[in-house]
């Protein structure tokens, strides 16, 4: 408004959050959202794809997972292994269903990295594709190839939707918006009108596909609300129309197949019950079984007893409706319920209205269970549709739990309302984050006005963002790996992230935390999901602190993702840091695996895959020094402060009931040990490599000043520190010894195959590291290149392990220049 004096400015939920000090609702609990991102292809599917090394030939694969237009497909054969899982565009890999290759007398042929552990093809694929699904034959060919089944419910598109005040006849409405699923629908006929414009979301069980009607029994007629606009000869017209141009503007059948399905009631005209009106979701109130239309379909009218009543509040129910409950439902739960307009008397008393009425209360069997395990709680922030103006979408917070239903306080919309009570199932509740996703504007919260002082801005190289298009153009007939990076339409795209309790923990992690932990989260927004993962992980561990100093942005790293500040609170303390979290999906599963190895943990221990039974690393059986020789992360060695002279980690001292503005911040510097220090922590001990004395010893560095700081930069030691005799490099006698057996080279390196490269490591005692080549694809070129230096960057080995495996690397180099050289 003109007049307003709220500042006009960009909403930014981390800081409003932060500024709350509230959580955000889990992403899991919004189920219609989760199933609004699916694409219809689904883990478990199987299709048939062109063989990389032969495009002439195809071979059967299973999707792993899927992410907007991309799966994550992993050749039939290769059985819990990952490391040939690929990602394919469906709009321009060779990908077909089943039976396809018989269809067009095409090759189905076993690949080359798993023909040895399939001996009988034909054996071997009926086994394998008995009882199998395929992947959809029309959403991998035709017109609908590659899209996002919501995105086919376009602006134009025909649907019918039942009249849901007064009867239960339909009429056929125009898509004018879809966002994110959530559809701005036009009565067809009144196409300058948007006074009668509803908003509804693609899965409410009123809307439907065009024919619905007729296939069921019920009759096409305008609602009564509009009928009155035109004679009943232009409505006519009007419907022989759009039967003419219905294939045109149909949308596919099966886009409503995880539509709630409506089950039987056993509701009788003038049973009495408790209700909410959907129209205006603010109070519970007494209401009345007004009419039984059929099996499916009733209508229930909130009581009012006003004789001088012109209108009525009714609206049609069915079994699974929200907001309707047994009488009493409201005393057992310590909630008010509103009397009927013009009751006598001011304390309701169900017993004498019933007598009074001479009704009967509706019993208990007819209405569905109600449950608790929805994920919800207290003073949790969503994004929730405002009933009196369903065109806003503002921030929510629940004030009130009760069962399955919340009671929302919206803040920032054009009118104040009272508490709306919604089901934890209503389709018109999204997660934090969704109208951005989406490109809809949330409304802020009226006092938005935020002190400038505290705003740090910080300058970051632009960042590219790829349209659809630009995608498709850039990798036409090529297949992704899991590297490339993609960003698809802007919409939702991080799958979700399993916590794969099994798992090896590691040092720092508290297992019986980890398995108190979600079974998953997501799937949305990368960055938000990603963000509620670490902080889950943070909370799990025996020193959240440490956990986060582990986790923090490495200053002398290569900026590659999106800064994100977590918060841990460890011994009365917070403690805040910037994370790297990536944005685009097709870098989650790597990014997860990269998190567990900086944690010591198995790299499955969290990520996009779901551990069922036995873990692909084998972590269970190792021991935490075993394991952490090879997968643990590599320390950083140099003593003193990092360049700028500060950790990016900050730690606050609690102060009750002071803005966050006003807390004294402190810096505290990643601890360094000296040359002659030696790590005697036990393994197997709940800090691992930690201990009690690191975290106090960053405590007392909070006061070191900047004279010591200057000092201690000019000191630069090139020491290293060991914490266990498995993490030595060999002593130069070692070295000596081995490097007098020659090695002989039965071919020359330049023309070693991946597998070449991972049969000689196997050879040696190196062997373990041979997964990481197979992973990384590095052949025999590629071997002939490797330094310390790179070996310790993009293996993340300790200094031990890379020494040794380089001690090879050069015996090859040596061998290659003596042998093949000439």
């Amino acid at each position: 408004d003109a007049g307003s004096s709220v500042e006009e400015m960009e909403f930014n939920w981390d800081e409003y959050l932060e500024d709350t000090g509230a959580t955000a609702a889990p992403h899991g609990s919004f189920k219609h959202v989760d199933t609004s991102l699916q694409n219809g292809f689904a883990p478990g599917m199987k299709l048939e794809v062109a063989v990389k090394s032969d495009q002439n030939t195809y071979w059967v694969a299973t999707i792993i997972t899927t992410c907007g237009q991309l799966l994550l497909l992993r050749y039939d054969g290769y059985g819990e292994d990952r490391k040939a899982d690929f990602w394919c565009d469906i709009m321009t890999a060779d990908l077909h269903p089943i039976g396809w290759c018989e269809q067009n007398k095409k090759i189905l042929k076993v690949p080359e990295g798993i023909k040895d552990k399939i001996p009988d093809q034909e054996e071997f694929l009926q086994r394998a594709l008995k009882g199998a699904c395929s992947a959809p034959a029309n959403l991998l060919e035709g017109l609908h190839r590659g899209k996002n089944p919501l995105d086919l419910i376009a602006p134009g598109s025909r649907l019918e939707l039942q009249n849901f005040r007064d009867s239960l006849e339909a009429w056929i409405v125009n898509v004018v918006e879809n966002v994110g699923g959530r559809l701005k629908l036009r009565y067809e006929g009144l196409e300058d009108c948007d006074k009668f414009d509803q908003w509804i979301f693609y899965l409410d069980p009123f809307l439907h596909q065009v024919g619905w009607a007729a296939q069921h029994g019920y009759s096409l007629q305008p609602p009564l609300a509009i009928r009155s606009l035109k004679s009943e000869a232009d409505w006519q017209e009007i419907l022989k129309k759009v039967k003419e141009e219905e294939e045109e503007s149909s949308v596919p059948t099966d886009l409503f197949k995880d539509k709630p399905v409506i089950g039987v009631h056993s509701f009788s005209e003038g049973m009495k019950l408790e209700a909410v009106d959907p129209g205006a979701p603010f109070v519970i109130s007494p209401a009345t079984v007004l009419k039984v239309y059929n099996d499916k379909y009733f209508m229930v009218e909130i009581d009012d007893l006003r004789p001088e009543r012109t209108t009525s509040q009714s609206y049609i129910c069915h079994v699974n409706s929200a907001g309707i409950f047994p009488v009493q439902w409201s005393l057992k739960n310590g909630l008010p319920l509103s009397p009927p307009p013009g009751y006598p008397g001011q304390d309701f008393d169900w017993a004498d209205y019933l007598k009074q009425c001479g009704a009967e209360a509706a019993p208990q069997s007819c209405f569905p269970l109600l449950t608790s395990d929805h994920g919800f709680k207290e003073n949790m922030k969503l994004e929730a549709v405002n009933p009196v103006d369903p065109e806003e979408v503002c921030i929510a917070t629940v004030t009130k739990l009760k069962d399955s239903y919340l009671w929302l306080q919206l803040e920032g919309s054009k009118k104040p309302v009272p508490d709306c009570i919604v089901s934890v199932e209503s389709m018109n509740i999204f997660p934090v984050g969704w109208c951005e996703t989406n490109g809809y504007q949330l409304r802020p919260p009226r006092k938005a006005i935020v002190n400038k002082q505290k705003k740090i801005a910080v300058v970051q190289p632009e960042k590219q963002i790829l349209s659809s298009r630009t995608v498709h153009d850039g990798l036409k007939n090529q297949e992704l790996n899991s590297s490339d990076s993609v960003v698809i339409n802007g919409k939702y795209c991080c799958p979700k992230i399993y916590f794969n309790h099994r798992c090896f923990s590691g040092p720092y992690l508290n297992k019986g935390r980890i398995a108190e932990l979600p079974q998953s989260v997501g799937p949305g927004n990368c960055v938000l999901v990603l963000k509620e993962v670490l902080t889950l992980l943070i909370n799990a561990a025996y020193k959240p602190s440490r956990v986060l100093r582990e986790l923090q942005l490495d200053e002398e790293a290569a900026w590659h993702g999106h800064g994100e500040t977590l918060k841990a609170k460890y011994k009365g303390k917070s403690y805040r840091a910037t994370v790297e979290v990536v944005r685009t999906a097709d870098r989650v599963a790597d990014f997860c695996r990269k998190t567990c190895i900086k944690l010591e943990c198995c790299p499955n221990l969290f990520g996009p895959q779901m551990v069922l039974d036995k873990c692909s690393e084998n972590c269970s059986v190792l021991t935490k020094t075993k394991y952490t020789h090879y997968y643990g992360k590599r320390k950083n060695k140099r003593i003193g402060r990092p360049p700028g002279g500060h950790s990016n980690l900050e730690v606050a001292m609690k102060k009750p009931n002071k803005r966050r503005k006003r807390r004294k911040h402190f810096f505290v510097h990643k601890k360094k040990r000296s040359s002659t220090s030696v790590d005697n922590t036990p393994a197997g001990s709940p800090q691992g490599s930690g201990g009690e004395e690191e975290d106090d010893q960053d405590e007392s560095e909070l006061s070191h000043s900047l004279a010591q700081d200057r000092d201690k930069r000019k000191r630069k030691l090139r020491t290293f520190s060991f914490s266990d005799d498995e993490n030595k490099p060999p002593s130069p006698k070692d070295i000596k010894m081995e490097a007098a057996e020659k090695l002989h080279l039965d071919s020359n390196p330049l023309e070693w195959s991946v597998a070449d490269v991972v049969r000689f490591l196997k050879s040696t005692d190196c062997a373990p590291l041979a997964r990481i080549f197979l992973d990384q694809e590095i052949d025999g070129q590629a071997l002939l290149l490797l330094t310390l230096p790179t070996v310790q960057e993009c293996m993340d080995l300790k200094l031990g392990p890379a020494i040794k495996l380089c001690h090879h690397i050069e015996r090859v180099k040596l061998a290659f220049y003596q042998q093949f050289a000439n």
